[in-house]
């Protein structure tokens, strides 16, 4: 209903309009990351979009009925996310996992004693960004952005397939990407152990010791896929890709309520949301970090409002986009998130 102001003022209709002034965050030394948060939620554009994800995904981990997907995508563990990953794994915080294959690989490498190393985006000096990558490659040297990996850690990676992973699902034949994750998960804790690595086992170990699947649809394009395809030529192991999509779907099927958080797009976050098409529910709580902008058509860009649309989250689910750097924004996120239920 119209109403007037103190000066006489008619005021319209307002359906969209909701008496909620913006206030400023408050920032001071000695602030915890939820606190900092909070204060997000004072604000606008994307520190309000960050406050309400934190509050989403918190509810998410809160509710013990929930079954939590999630999905990994992009240069995550090579760029320091591992742990991050795998203690929320550790934790019970992920019911299923959905990544791509160079993840999983760049995991192996450091579950076995490869590290990854600093680097620069860019040559500073007189070279060309093409004359240092050249120079990298004479070195021998494989370039992420501005993170270093030394190709001898993927000879080491290829011996531990070869002697600790692929050995024994041969004498399986034709197995899921779900057990070959399993096997690798497995592999790499043990080796971790055995071998005393300094660095942790990593994510598919941690899956592995917490009986948490992980789903790799998009195997073939990685490492990992690429000698698993080079083993299958000389024996009879190979890889069934419509396995896994039974206990996936499965999973779905008997939450009670499920939640998602999805980080970059791709092949994972599409296999996440799109097993909610054969369930009779979907996504209660949604979660999304992308770079991308939803204008290009692209599915990593796509919003979980057009997700919605689909079926793929229910007309009431809560959900929240983030926009920015995963390197970035998921410590933040999970931060936040595990200081409110923790």
């Amino acid at each position: 209903m119209s109403d007037h102001d103190d000066n006489g003022y008619e005021m319209p209709d307002r359906e969209e309009f909701q008496h909620d002034p913006l206030g400023h965050a408050e920032v001071r030394g000695g602030m915890t990351v939820g606190e900092l948060v909070e204060q997000y939620g004072h604000a606008g554009i994307g520190a309000a979009d960050v406050h309400e994800a934190a509050d989403i995904y918190a509810e998410m981990l809160a509710d013990d009925d929930c079954t939590v997907f999630m999905s990994l995508a992009g240069a995550m563990v090579p760029t320091g996310m591992r742990k991050v990953v795998s203690d929320l794994i550790r934790d019970g915080h992920v019911d299923a996992l959905v990544t791509t294959g160079a993840n999983l690989t760049h995991d192996a490498i450091e579950a076995i004693g490869g590290k990854h190393h600093h680097g620069r985006a860019q040559h500073h000096g007189e070279k060309t960004e093409r004359e240092h990558d050249e120079t990298l490659r004479d070195e021998e040297v494989d370039r992420i952005y501005n993170v270093y990996l030394p190709q001898e850690h993927f000879a080491l990676f290829e011996s531990h397939l070869r002697d600790e992973v692929f050995p024994a699902l041969e004498e399986e034949g034709t197995v899921s990407i779900a057990a070959l994750c399993r096997e690798l998960g497995r592999a790499n804790s043990e080796v971790n152990d055995r071998e005393g690595i300094e660095e942790d086992a990593g994510v598919a170990a941690a899956a592995y010791e917490a009986d948490v699947p992980i789903y790799c649809p998009a195997v073939q394009d990685s490492v990992l896929g690429l000698q698993a395809w080079m083993y299958s030529q000389t024996s009879s192991f190979s890889l069934d890709a419509l396995a896994d999509m039974t206990p996936l779907t499965d999973l779905a099927y008997d939450a009670d309520t499920a939640g998602c958080l999805l980080v970059g797009g791709g092949v994972p976050k599409n296999f996440t949301l799109q097993t909610m098409l054969v369930t009779p529910g979907a996504y209660d709580y949604g979660v999304q970090i992308t770079m991308d902008p939803a204008a290009t058509g692209g599915l990593s860009g796509a919003t979980l409002d057009e997700a919605r649309s689909w079926g793929k989250l229910e007309k009431d689910a809560r959900n929240a986009t983030v926009l920015g750097d995963a390197t970035i924004m998921l410590p933040l996120l999970v931060a936040a998130a595990r200081e409110r239920i923790e």
